[in-house]
């Protein structure tokens, strides 16, 4: 790992956890806390700010992580995003590609406290940071395909599988779903917003302020409205 001090840059770190659970437990968020911290101390550079998306999937596109564009907007020239691995960045290849790339016109670098070929830009590591990043994308892919043959198994069974999607619920007979009125008004109510260019994070204000509620009872936020904007790219009933 690099230690070196470079007068006048900054550190900003990012994080993020692929489900809300794990965002309310804190442990996965906990533990990129403290990776991060240790290699700004490693760096000699103030850890101005660090952002974080909460139940937010790896495979999400940037513009549905507010949080991270945060995180890229922040960035000076000569400064460092931290992160504890580099899958934190996505598990898309072409997506990390992607920000990696912003963060370099922006005059800055990424660094993971796993190393994973972050301490420089020679060929080998370059190479380790593609590796790394094809890895990242296998192993969600694996996971994906691992989960649907469960489902499918389970569904060949007779069995409900998968939690019931926002917009719907069980019906009667306990079996098939249907529209959920509530749900559904929120879900054109998003697309409403957003169809006049509001931002994520306008948006689940609008909803907040309203006194509206996820289905946990929770207030809403910009990442949970961007996956719903991902899973329902049409009009809604």
């Amino acid at each position: 790992m690099l230690s070196r001090v470079v007068n006048g840059c900054r550190a900003v770190g990012y994080r993020r956890v692929s489900t809300q659970d794990q965002a309310d437990s804190g442990l996965g968020l906990d533990a990129q806390s403290t990776a991060i911290s240790a290699v700004a101390a490693r760096l000699n550079l103030p850890l101005v700010q660090t952002f974080t998306d909460a139940g937010v999937s790896g495979g999400l596109a940037l513009e549905y992580r507010p949080a991270l564009l945060a995180a890229l907007d922040a960035l000076a020239a000569g400064d460092t995003l931290i992160v504890g691995k580099r899958d934190r960045l996505g598990r898309d290849v072409l997506n990390v590609a992607m920000i990696e790339r912003l963060v370099e016109r922006k005059g800055a670098r990424v660094v993971s406290a796993a190393g994973e070929g972050t301490d420089d830009d020679g060929p080998t590591s370059i190479l380790m940071r593609q590796i790394v990043d094809c890895f990242a994308q296998y192993e969600r892919a694996i996971i994906r395909a691992r989960t649907r043959a469960a489902m499918a198994a389970a569904k060949s069974r007779g069995q409900r599988v998968g939690r019931i999607p926002f917009g719907q619920r069980l019906a009667v007979d306990g079996i098939h779903l249907e529209p959920h009125p509530e749900e559904q008004a929120i879900l054109r109510e998003i697309h409403w917003w957003r169809a006049r260019g509001q931002a994520l994070i306008t948006i689940a204000e609008q909803l907040n302020a309203r006194g509206l509620r996820n289905r946990q009872g929770r207030e809403w936020r910009p990442s949970f409205v961007g996956q719903l904007l991902q899973r329902h790219p049409a009009e809604v009933a």
